[in-house]
Order: C-alpha cells, then sequence, then structure tokens
C-alpha cells in the first residue's frame, strides 16, 4: 500500500504573512473608511465659515446701500412735493429726461420778475418792481443780467404808455392770450420787454419776494459787500417791525439772513432819513442782482442732494415761483447757470452799460416821474445795440 502523504503544515514564513494580513485587515478597512468620516466632519465647518462670511457681506451691503435708499426716498419726497405746485406733476422722474434748454445761437434768456404778493395789504402788490433778463451763454461760459428800472416809460402793446411795471397787471386784467408767450400778465410783459430791447425771451419765472428770504435762510445765509458812497453804508427806515424794522448795513462783506436779504432787495432809500442809495431805484435794482450773485455762490449739488436743505429749499421755489421751465429742463439749466463763474457773469444796469447812461428822467402826461430812452421817447436803437454788444 502506498503510504498516504502527510498534510503538510505552513511553514513559520507563512503563518507569519497570514497573521499579519489577517490582523491588518481590519486596519486598512478603517483607514479607507477614516478620510470619509473626517472630510463629512470638515466640510460642514468649511461650509459654515463660509455662510458666515457671506452674510457678512450681505449685511454690509445692507447698511451702506440703506441710507442710500433713504435719502434718495427722502430728496424724492422733497422735490415730488415742489415739482406738484411748479409744474403741476408728482412725477418728479420726469427731472431725467433732460430737455436742452430753448436758446437763440446758444444764449438763453430768461425773464425774472419779482412782485409783492406776500404782501397783499401792499397798495401795489401786482406791480412787478423788480424786472431782470438773465442771459446765458451755454457755449462761452458767460453771461450778464440785465436790470430793467420799472419806471421805464413805455408803449405797452394794446394798452398804451404806462410805466413798464404795469405791464403784467395789464395783462392780468386783459386776459392777455397771443402765440408764442406766455398768457396773462406775464406774457405781455414778455412782449413789451422782447419789443423794446430786441431780444427773444426763452422762459420766464415770476417770483413772490418771499422766495428771496426763504432760499437765503435755507442755504444757511448769505454774503454780500456792501459798497456805499457813503462811509456809514446804507439805512433804509421805510420797514415796518415786522418785515425786520429799518435796514442799516455797513460797508463791506458780511453774512446776513433771509429777511435782511429780502429788504435788501426791496430798499430804494426813499423815506426820509435814509442814506447809502444816491441813485434810488438803481441802487436798489444793484442790490437785487448782488443778492441774486450771493444765493448762486451758496448753491452747489452737495446741497441739493442734502435733504436737509433741499426740503427747504425746493419748498421756498414751490411756494413762491411761477415758471414755463419744463421739468426736463431743470438740470440743464441748473448746470448752465452754475457753469458761468461769477467774474463773467456782469451786472448791468440801463443808465451805466458799458459805461453809457442809455436814459433821461421824463414827466408824463399825468405828471409822474419817469425815465426814457436817452435817444427819446420810444426810440430804442441805441439801448438794442448796447445789448447786442454784452
Amino acid at each position: 500500500m502506498r503510504t498516504p502523504k502527510k498534510k503538510q503544515l505552513p511553514t513559520k514564513a507563512q503563518s507569519y504573512h497570514a497573521l499579519v494580513n489577517t490582523a491588518y485587515q481590519p486596519t486598512t478597512a478603517r483607514r479607507q473608511t477614516a478620510p470619509r468620516e473626517v472630510t463629512q466632519k470638515i466640510e460642514p465647518a468649511e461650509k459654515k465659515r463660509w455662510f458666515t462670511w457671506k452674510k457678512a457681506l450681505l449685511l454690509l451691503l445692507v447698511l451702506s446701500v440703506t441710507p442710500l435708499l433713504v435719502i434718495g426716498v427722502w430728496d424724492l419726497k422733497n422735490f415730488t412735493s415742489a415739482t406738484s405746485k411748479i409744474f403741476g406733476t408728482s412725477n418728479g422722474f420726469g427731472i431725467l429726461a433732460q430737455t436742452p434748454p430753448k436758446n437763440t445761437d446758444g444764449r438763453t434768456n430768461i425773464l425774472l420778475v419779482g412782485y409783492s404778493a406776500d404782501d397783499p395789504n401792499h397798495g401795489g402788490a401786482t406791480l412787478t418792481d423788480s424786472i431782470m433778463i438773465l442771459s446765458l451763454d451755454k457755449d462761452q461760459k458767460n453771461g450778464y443780467m440785465l436790470s430793467v428800472p420799472r419806471d421805464l416809460y413805455v408803449d405797452i402793446p394794446g394798452d398804451g404808455k404806462a410805466k413798464i411795471n404795469e405791464a403784467y397787471q395789464d395783462g392780468q386784467r386783459s386776459g392777455f392770450n397771443e402765440p408764442g408767450y406766455a398768457p396773462g400778465g406775464i406774457g405781455l410783459l414778455e412782449k413789451t420787454v422782447s419789443e423794446k430791447f430786441g431780444i427773444e425771451v426763452h422762459n420766464y419765472a415770476l417770483i413772490n419776494y418771499a422766495a428771496v428770504r426763504d432760499i437765503v435762510d435755507a442755504l444757511g445765509g448769505i454774503t454780500v459787500n456792501i459798497q456805499s458812497s457813503d462811509p456809514r453804508g446804507i439805512y433804509d427806515p421805510n420797514f415796518q417791525p415786522v418785515e425786520g424794522g429799518p435796514l442799516k448795513l455797513a460797508n463791506g462783506s458780511q453774512k446776513i439772513d433771509g429777511q435782511t436779504a429780502l429788504r435788501l432787495t426791496r430798499a430804494r432809500g426813499a423815506t426820509y432819513g435814509s442814506y447809502g442809495f444816491p441813485k434810488s431805484d438803481f441802487n436798489r435794482t444793484q442790490n437785487q442782482q448782488m443778492v441774486l450773485t450771493a444765493i448762486k455762490s451758496e448753491l452747489n449739488w452737495k446741497l441739493v442732494l442734502d435733504p436737509r436743505t433741499n426740503g427747504k429749499i425746493f419748498s421756498a421755489i414751490g411756494n413762491n415761483v411761477q415758471t414755463d421751465v419744463k421739468l426736463s429742463e431743470v438740470l440743464p439749466l441748473y448746470r448752465m447757470f452754475t457753469s458761468v463763474p461769477n467774474d463773467q457773469l456782469k451786472s448791468v444796469t440801463l443808465n451805466d452799460i458799458n459805461g453809457q447812461n442809455l436814459l433821461r428822467s421824463y414827466r408824463t402826461p399825468f405828471g409822474q416821474s419817469a425815465l426814457i430812452p436817452a435817444a427819446g421817447i420810444n426810440n430804442y436803437q441805441d439801448i438794442q445795440a448796447a445789448i447786442a454788444n454784452l
């Protein structure tokens, strides 16, 4: 018989390797799952940090944008309130259309008219005591302010000869309405000024004198430079206590409030005891030009965009100004006005235009003291030529 083979036992080396493989198999499995477990633990931590960073960024964005939104809404509310009064629309976004201002060869002429509608007890509240032509050249960045004396004796179209400050009153009474001009009294005054001075009036602003007081106060005051020929400065006692009392200002540069600015635009030294107004109404028109220039100097985009100040400015304009300027023309006109340096904006009166006095005194058939062109009654050739050369 064949002897069966004996079952071979593993050698020591084989036993060792088997033992090693068996012993390390669970460890290898744990090593394969451990990274996944670690990854699962790390991912939430990373996501949490990323979410916190985005959250902080979002919070920063909200904190940055919210004040701008609040200011924007506040600005829009202030502006909309004014536009509804001036332009008859509460859609303040219409200002963004930006239509170029009307002009003739790049020059825009605006008729600025002041009256005393804020003082109903004033006997001549509808007489336009302040008539000024603001002419701006958008390309040359210059312009002029020409004051028209209220006592200028003119032929008012359709109403006969009278002082020019009666034109508005006459047009209101007769219901003036002609193509090319605004309806009512302001249209008749536009036509009178256009015909006499040989210029085209593109827009008008009819201003209640109270606007001067309110705008100056909204700006925090204005700086004026009184340069009277009298060493004492200027003094006019013709103001009631409710109006601030007598106007008294020394010569030199000084800051004044709205009530003082209003009195300065009205004073002409006609009352006994006055001084510093040797040319009476001409001095008043010069002071009106000075106040307008001072207001212009204070205006800037920071004030216009600040709802704490623009609300007062918009309210002053909305309550006291009538105009035919379209809402879409407001920003272009504002930029044109503020782009002209003060030293390039001439202040002109007809008794001193390029060194010439183009007026002379006249006594009307009714015995009134008035002014007419130096060339003769109703002869405006020299005046028109001088204005064309400004």
